[in-house]
């Protein structure tokens, strides 16, 4: 891959009309900003908590799990088009099951204000062993006001999967590794911006222990290209 591309990736670019944006968190933040590129949850939400980074990964300021459903939320600033694709590369170490509940989650169609956050949740449970799943959740606005549209358990994410989900017309669809999993239909949105929430439920502590290392956004065509992932050293990326 040419240098050229490498820069065009890393800062977020039009390509072909579409809006994109790519990211490999590359240095410590907190909250997520990349140059007042990101809005959170705290910050601007209030309601919620904010997403962290640190250089290579982006996780949740929830270390307590608690109070429920204020999940850590950043939604990408600028104007998008309403049919959108994310797709994140996933960090999940020390796994927990039973009562402990650890999910990465899409944002699609998002839009956050003081005490509003609206727009569909695709999140995925940090596990392999059985009690995987993966939701369509659509967020109504207020802090715990939520609307489950379709649920599947899926294949399960091990430590650097890839997650990806979209939203065209109304279809939403959600993959793991590029194999779908999961689809709904909703209209009640229909324009917000891409961006990634996290949930902690269960135990405190470790909302180091999943997160993405990677993630990138767009609402024109995105081809499923995991390798991509992998192809573009981080020291070849400059600065945000």
């Amino acid at each position: 891959m040419s240098l050229i591309l490498a820069v065009a990736l890393s800062a977020g670019v039009k390509n072909q009309g579409a809006t994109t944006y790519t990211t490999r968190f590359q240095v410590a933040e907190t909250p997520l900003s990349e140059s007042g590129r990101w809005i959170t949850g705290q910050s601007v939400g209030l309601d919620w908590q904010d997403v962290l980074t640190n250089p290579g990964l982006a996780f949740g300021a929830d270390g307590s799990g608690r109070p429920r459903y204020n999940d850590p939320t950043a939604v990408l600033t600028g104007v998008w088009g309403p049919n959108q694709t994310v797709q994140a590369k996933v960090r999940t170490v020390n796994q927990r099951s039973g009562h402990v509940f650890e999910e990465v989650e899409i944002r699609l169609r998002t839009t956050i204000s003081p005490h509003r956050n609206s727009g569909y949740e695709i999140n995925f449970r940090c596990t392999h062993d059985g009690s995987q799943y993966v939701e369509i959740v659509r967020w109504n606005g207020r802090l715990g006001d939520f609307t489950y549209l379709a649920q599947a358990k899926g294949p399960g994410l091990h430590d650097g999967d890839v997650v990806r989900a979209s939203m065209i017309g109304n279809a939403i669809t959600a993959y793991i590794n590029g194999a779908q999993v999961v689809r709904a239909t909703d209209a009640t949105f229909s324009h917000g911006n891409p961006g990634m929430g996290f949930y902690l439920d269960g135990t405190n502590g470790v909302n180091g222990d999943y997160g993405f290392t990677f993630f990138s956004a767009s609402d024109g065509a995105m081809p499923w290209t995991p390798s991509s992932l992998r192809i573009i050293p981080l020291r070849s990326l400059p600065p945000n």
